[in-house]
């Protein structure tokens, strides 16, 4: 039986993947007073594409992680057309990477000279592969000998490893481990891994498939999406000030949702669908009455950082044909760091990683992107950009040897001074656990209550329990706060 849908008004703040999603499926479902108020100029939230020259530059979300049967963002993107032929195949569908891709390698070190050689960085790049492995031990476990993450692989590491190895190759691998780690933190959107908390790293789930992109950019997905909505669902330009719950007017239980500009819409029901930076640091005024202890502890407990990316486009490429992915290796970081003393002097020694960017035939254009994350990443983004070029210029020639390398241009993210984002994505910080995760994903008001219920819903990548930090992530939630909504008025139609 259809869901008796009526007069019933539904708002969702927030026109990212998820508040998306939820409109949609809502729409598609019946529901025909469903609204998205959005604060900026454009969907897609922390779904953005650039371009650099002819390439496509993904400002935000990259890729598609695990892209197969059990991914939902996938089957979309396969079922809208948006993907190259290769990520449909069974073989990518199949590969149990968990996020680890097996990229060809160019590592290059701060003495400025030879590439070194794949083969003898090789027991690096192994190791730390399989000392992340390792975490799954700790899953569901109360505690741990390690107080984090980071904690974990530097005893690990500095046990017995590479013994047999004489002091200076062991000392080069150990400052490969150095860049190794500066790249983990990329993944988790930290300032070091020493942040992430190793029982809550556990709670990530992998999904098979070698990880892919949108040729013609991420963006393409949102737009399908919002094809197949009323055009005058979003309203654009609209933050939202406040949302007023658990009010009674004329004896019926009302949201009020409040905009800057004075602008009040009476709903049934809310989905808030913003990034857990923003709720970390407006939720004092967003909600009235306040949101419960619980769920405001798991707000302040749970991690949100700041990864940024760097394009850089070269006339000529000085890596190889074949390769994926660059490692920068300073030969002093023996110790395992992955974040800077000084940020004001030695901020882009944070950026360790540049992967490649395939150039399309015609386009003869080589870039590549560099990866930065935590608090050198939110000091990048107040530099001037000839600043950060500058910067770059002078990293690439350090570690080529070659005083003539000048990047042609750069385009880089800033999501950190971005209002409405805050930073990038979520992480399970230190003293996190899945309750927490559960608590996000709460509706108010809270079981037990004898308000009107689901008055206010939540959705977005922070308050998926498994899949938090992904495009996926969001997806699900977007879907199952419709879907909740959905349930509770098929229920009453019976």
């Amino acid at each position: 039986r259809a869901p008796y849908t009526g007069q019933f008004i539904i708002v969702v703040i927030g026109c990212g993947i998820s508040g998306v999603a939820a409109a949609h499926r809502l729409v598609k479902s019946g529901f025909h007073h469903v609204r998205i108020v959005e604060a900026t100029a454009r969907s897609g939230g922390r779904i953005k594409t650039g371009r650099l020259g002819n390439n496509i530059a993904e400002i935000g979300a990259s890729y598609i992680h695990g892209p197969s049967e059990e991914n939902p963002l996938f089957c979309l993107a396969r079922d809208y057309g948006l993907l190259d032929p290769k990520a449909l195949t069974a073989e990518n569908q199949a590969m149990d990477i968990d996020e680890r891709l097996p990229w060809v390698p160019n590592w290059f070190s701060s003495s400025g000279h030879q590439k070194l050689s794949t083969e003898h960085m090789s027991p690096a790049l192994e190791m730390f592969n399989e000392l992340l492995n390792d975490t799954s031990q700790f899953k569901n476990q109360e505690e741990t000998p390690w107080a984090s993450v980071g904690h974990f692989i530097r005893s690990e590491v500095r046990s017995e490893r590479w013994k047999d190895k004489d002091k200076s190759t062991r000392k080069l691998l150990l400052c490969a481990v150095s860049a190794k780690l500066k790249e983990e933190c990329c993944a988790s959107a930290a300032h070091s891994m020493d942040e992430i908390d190793l029982v809550g790293f556990c709670m990530y789930k992998g999904l098979s498939g070698l990880d892919c992109t949108f040729p013609c950019g991420f963006e393409g997905l949102i737009k399908n999406l919002m094809s197949e909505l009323p055009a005058d669902l979003v309203t654009y330009n609209r933050p939202v000030s406040c949302v007023h719950w658990n009010n009674t007017k004329n004896g019926v239980n009302t949201v009020i949702v409040e905009c800057d500009g004075g602008e009040r819409i009476a709903a049934d029901h809310v989905i808030v669908t913003v990034p857990l930076g923003y709720l970390k640091k407006h939720h004092s005024t967003l909600f009235c009455p306040p949101l419960p202890t619980h769920k405001l502890q798991s707000i302040h407990k749970l991690g949100f950082g700041t990864c940024n990316k760097i394009y850089v486009e070269f006339d000529s490429p000085w890596w190889d044909a074949d390769c994926d992915v660059i490692y920068l290796v300073w030969r002093d970081e023996e110790d395992i760091l992955d974040h800077v003393s000084d940020i004001s002097k030695s901020w882009i020694r944070k950026m360790s990683t540049f992967t490649v960017l395939k150039p399309s035939e015609r386009s003869g254009i080589h870039v590549l992107c560099g990866w930065i994350t935590g608090h050198e990443s939110e000091y990048m983004e107040t530099l001037p950009e000839q600043e950060v070029r500058d910067s770059i210029t002078e990293l690439i020639r350090t570690f080529t040897g070659n005083a003539t390398i000048t990047p042609r241009r750069i385009l880089r993210s800033q999501w950190f001074h971005d209002p409405w984002t805050c930073g990038s994505y979520s992480h399970p910080a230190i003293g996190c656990s899945a309750q927490d995760l559960e608590n996000m994903m709460e509706p108010l008001p809270t079981k037990g209550s004898h308000s009107q219920p689901l008055q206010v819903l939540f959705a977005g990548e922070a308050t998926h329990p498994c899949f938090y930090s992904t495009v996926h992530g969001a997806l699900l939630t977007g879907w199952r706060e419709a879907d909740r909504l959905i349930s509770h008025y098929s229920c009453i139609s019976q």
